[in-house]
């Protein structure tokens, strides 16, 4: 089985060959390597990369955190009030030297009625840690985890403290897991196959970034029954029950709850609306402090990972303050009155989900130095696929994954709301898009788009006298964070040349948008081989899954089927680079559809003498298009035609794909999805989730904070339980097959089984620890149990190549 398709930190597993200049095969050769002679009949689609024999696929998830209880117990208010930034902010503000509203409004934030602090660390009694335990927290406390005697980390006193006389732990929440996980399988009589599989997996509860990251425990593929996306899905939702098990547990072993700190983890997609408040009114140095995690754990030298997440945020802190210079530029800002930015931007502490794909024969042939498919061949017909693929995204955004989020009449300054756009779509179109969004947007006063002017005080009683609602958009995490870097005209980023996004990343380096040092962002991303060890394609646009099985599972299906089609079209001959040019404005035309998606766009315009030969192929299926009045030469396309021409597509091109995927109800979902989203798309269903936890008919009967306050909640409270449910569900149904007579007649498991349930029917114990396992309410001891059998279910999955069964 090839290496993990999974997120992270770039690896140069196998040295890249030298003669990067090197010309890459041609499709017929490239055909002959893969053991296709030619294109006729359906024979040879079996043998395209992807095909269901041929997928691995995993993901990472980005999960957010927080932590309930009052401001003497919770370590993020108690770390405000402590700190040299706060005493000095109530020395100035009481010598006049601050405007005393900082402070106040400093204050509110801390004296908060619903004692929930998103993203707090937590802090517990070392002893409560066990010999096992301890032993991991030590070695992720040295400098360098590769020196078993070296020095310690130099910022170690942060994580081992004492207070009062009582030496303590204090880490994030992504680290608790890990330490929760170690703690569980070092406790005395844990069956050697719970240990091993146990220490294995501490390995993929990452401490980076803001918010935890977990990534996938072995790769996935199709197989008993489940397609490779409904596969990748089951194990993300797996992993997401264990995570729950694991929070669990040290609320109640490492005396949490009962210090006032309960922890919880949760699907949430952008950064919580206190957390953006706190930003406003502290430095970007004391914001990192408080909420840069400390990369503890998945890297052999924390303090480097940590140094590195610091340049990130002051990279794209410093980026989104230069976006303004191109707004202005572009004619959207038409003076130099604007609301600056932050200097310090919470971009980072939005969270989605990954999701990778590999191919086991190109990644066999990449290994095989006779197989005439190398370097060039990788990344020239990769970066062409994702060229290929970009067209397809919008059929993503809004029906399978979504982060809908109110904006109000005073948040309507572009240089807010458009946010990273304009350093990833071109002047034009950028106008185009924010004229459309004035447009669609409940901003209007006698017909025409009336934008905030500045005061707060001044934008808010202008809202309420004309009634200015703002408005509404499907896919706030997409337009928060930078997901796509526009190329330049120098340094094409997908021309398929080797080492293309080095030349770029030095451009935009010198431009003040990114950093070299930094991975490129892109949202359908090559996984290369001597970088990750497997050839494959990471997407990283999904947000937040309302139903992970039936909404993950069906988009990496979608996925899978897209990325197919455009290898058919590769070996057919039907597309080349050279139908897509490698030009900005041609890549800044066909995403502006995946982002005018986001916002919920109704229409878009594509020049009628586009170079993008395949951008008119899917133009020329649209319905209801017509030359625009506004734009001469443009061509005006409803934003839902455009889905419906995709699908089209799909069905046409791809018939034989479908066919051999068993994809119809996938296609067939997705129509549902696109004809009645109110009802059927995952923006609509959390839309109306939300509303049905305020008590709201509409979004506009609530201001946006009122709305994206519920939105949190909503997902902290009611989804997580519904997340949680469905997983135990899947984690039931695979315990009862381990359990089953078949299972113990195979005899690898019976001991363990024994040991962990002593002798106890196996789905009677589930069926009685599910109501507390939703309601929080888990004692430490079945925590343990809960957590012994996944270790046993993974066991088997990683064994077996499964991922653990669906119960249909």
């Amino acid at each position: 089985m090839p290496p993990s398709p999974l997120m992270a930190p770039p690896l140069r597993l196998v040295a890249p060959p030298p003669g990067g200049a090197q010309q890459p095969a041609t499709p017929r050769e490239f055909m002959q390597m893969l053991g296709i002679t030619d294109t006729t009949g359906t024979a040879w689609i079996e043998r395209l990369p992807f095909s269901p024999a041929d997928t691995t696929a995993g993901s990472e998830t980005e999960l957010q955190t927080a932590v309930l209880g009052s401001r003497r117990d919770v370590d993020l208010p108690r770390a405000i009030e402590q700190s040299s930034y706060y005493r000095n902010l109530v020395r100035r503000a009481a010598s006049g030297d601050a405007p005393p509203h900082h402070i106040v409004e400093l204050e509110a934030y801390l004296n908060t009625p619903e004692a929930v602090w998103e993203n707090s660390w937590v802090h517990f009694p070392r002893r409560m840690l066990n010999t096992f335990a301890e032993s991991v927290f030590e070695s992720d406390m040295r400098a360098d985890k590769r020196v078993a005697d070296g020095p310690p980390r130099c910022d170690v006193h942060r994580f081992a403290c004492s207070e009062a006389g009582i030496a303590k732990v204090r880490v994030p929440v992504s680290y608790l897991l890990k330490l929760s996980l170690a703690n569980a399988i070092g406790r005395p009589g844990v069956p050697p196959m719970v240990r091993t599989t146990g220490q294995a997996m501490m390995a993929h509860f990452l401490n980076d970034n803001t918010s935890p990251e977990t990534h996938s425990f072995h790769p996935v593929g199709s197989g008993g029954g489940q397609s490779a996306g409904a596969a990748a899905a089951t194990e993300t939702l797996m992993r997401y029950l264990l995570t729950q098990l694991l929070a669990q547990y040290a609320n109640r072993r490492f005396g949490l709850e009962t210090s006032g700190q309960k922890t919880i983890v949760y699907f949430s997609p952008h950064p919580p609306v206190r957390q953006k408040g706190l930003n406003d009114l502290i430095s970007d140095a004391f914001y990192r402090e408080l909420f840069m995690s400390p990369c503890l754990s998945g890297w052999l030298c924390g303090e480097d990972k940590h140094r590195y997440m610091a340049l990130c945020h002051e990279v794209l802190s410093r980026s989104q303050l230069n976006a303004l210079g191109k707004l202005k530029e572009a004619g959207i800002i038409a003076n130099n009155l604007v609301v600056l930015p932050n200097t310090s931007n919470v971009c980072l502490a939005n969270n989605g989900t990954h999701l990778s794909i590999g191919s086991r024969r190109l990644t066999a042939m990449m290994g095989d130095p006779g197989s005439g498919y190398g370097l060039p061949e990788e990344k020239h017909y990769g970066d062409l696929v994702i060229k290929i693929s970009e067209h397809f995204l919008p059929l993503f955004v809004g029906s399978y994954s979504a982060a809908p989020y109110r904006f109000d009449f005073w948040d309507f300054h572009p240089e807010r709301v458009l946010g990273f756009l304009p350093h990833e779509l071109d002047y034009t179109h950028l106008r185009m898009l924010w004229r459309r969004w004035k447009g669609k947007a409940r901003i209007k006063c006698f017909g025409h788009p009336l934008t905030p002017f500045g005061p707060q005080w001044l934008d808010r009683t202008v809202s309420r006298l004309l009634g200015l609602r703002g408005d509404m958009v499907a896919d706030i995490r997409l337009l928060d964070y930078l997901v796509a870097l526009l190329s330049t005209d120098e340094s094409p980023g997908l021309d398929g040349r080797v080492d293309n996004d080095v030349r770029l990343l030095a451009d935009l380096e010198n431009m003040g948008i990114f950093n070299r040092s930094m991975p490129l962002y892109m949202l359908y991303r090559l996984r290369q081989y001597h970088r990750m060890g497997f050839t494959g394609y990471e997407a990283r646009y999904f947000s937040l899954f309302e139903n992970v099985v039936p909404d993950m599972g069906a988009a990496a299906d979608l996925q899978l089927l897209i990325t197919m089609l455009a290898y058919k079209y590769i070996f057919e001959q039907t597309v080349s680079h050279g139908l897509i040019p490698d030009d900005p404005t041609v890549e800044s035309e066909r995403r502006q559809f995946f982002f005018g998606a986001a916002i919920g766009i109704p229409t878009l315009y594509v020049h009628q003498n586009s170079a993008n030969r395949f951008l008119h192929k899917i133009i020329k299926a649209a319905r209801n298009t017509r030359s625009s009045r506004r734009y001469a030469n443009y061509i005006r396309i409803p934003a839902v035609e455009y889905r419906w021409a995709l699908v089209r597509i799909l069905r046409e091109d791809g018939r034989d794909l479908i066919r051999l995927m068993q994809l119809g109800p996938v296609l067939d979902d997705l129509e549902q999805r696109i004809g009645d989203p109110g009802a059927h798309s995952c923006a609509g269903r959390l839309t109306r989730g939300i509303l049905d936890a305020g008590g709201w008919s509409s979004p506009f009967k609530a201001d946006g904070r009122e709305f994206n306050r519920a939105a949190e909640a909503y997902y902290r409270q009611d989804l997580r339980r519904r997340h949680i449910r469905e997983g135990f569900t899947l984690f039931r149904y695979a315990v009862k097959n381990l359990d089953s007579w078949s299972s113990w007649r195979s005899g690898q498991y019976n001991q363990a089984l024994l040991s962990i349930l002593g002798g106890s029917n196996a789905d009677t114990y589930l069926a009685a620890a599910e109501k507390a396992l939703i309601t929080d309410d888990l004692a430490a001891e079945t925590c343990e149990t809960l957590i012994y059998l996944m270790m046993l279910l993974l066991h088997q999955s990683k064994n077996s190549g499964k991922s653990g069964g669906s119960p249909g």
